[in-house]
């Protein structure tokens, strides 16, 4: 396969929406969508897709691979937060998955985690050929990208601009003038380092925490 002639995409949660950013030789090209279906859509001709989100779901305590993503990152370990356990999904409140989750894990659930669960659930009902859509954290993708950057929080301007001058070193065209309107500026990053991710992983140059199959695999 000639990589270069083929695209790539990664997938970046946005209060409720998502943000494609597709990745054609070294353009960076940049879409919003309102669901699932619509980003299944806009990806359908990408040979790899990295999805910032849990594609796969413990059934007791925590997955390896989110563990060894937080001992990579270090001190960066707490952007990563736990996926909760399958049956919290079926919750109907947020006091019932607490209660869940106390009782299979230990611990309840954070309101954040609360929150992305309807986002979760709609991965889970897609059921996406998991070798084509693969789970990746951008924090982690922007660690293998430049190890030798300590990056601020991407909430602020020198955190931006240091995931920018990462990405222009193997992006010619990233152009933010053109993006659309809605997402925050770090979505649309996270997305373009989740491209990243799912074209390394297309030729074999990816980082592997967890499982080498996507039962339990987060990919950088």
């Amino acid at each position: 396969m000639n990589s270069e002639a083929e695209k790539f995409a990664g997938v970046d949660g946005a209060k409720g929406a998502w943000v494609v950013a597709v990745l054609a030789e070294t353009t960076l090209t940049w879409t919003a969508c309102a669901s699932v279906t619509e980003v299944l859509e806009v990806t359908r001709d990408c040979a790899r897709v990295g999805v910032d989100m849990p594609l796969s779901l413990p059934e007791h305590g925590y997955r390896v691979s989110e563990l060894e993503a937080k001992t990579f990152l270090g001190t960066a370990r707490s952007s990563i937060f736990h996926t909760p356990v399958a049956s919290v999904l079926d919750a109907e409140s947020y006091p019932e998955a607490c209660a869940v989750s106390r009782q299979l894990t230990g611990k309840a659930i954070s309101k954040q985690t609360w929150h992305i669960l309807p986002s979760v659930k709609a991965w889970r009902d897609a059921d996406v050929d998991r070798d084509r859509y693969i789970e990746v954290h951008p924090e982690c993708s922007f660690r293998a990208m430049s190890p030798a950057t300590v990056f601020s929080s991407k909430k602020t301007g020198r955190g931006v601009g240091q995931r920018l001058a990462s990405m222009m070193r193997w992006s010619e065209h990233v152009d933010l003038a053109d993006l659309p309107p809605g997402p925050a500026v770090d979505d649309f990053l996270d997305a373009a380092a989740a491209a990243w991710s799912a074209r390394r992983f297309h030729l074999g140059e990816h980082l592997t925490f967890g499982t080498a199959d996507g039962k339990d695999r987060i990919v950088a």
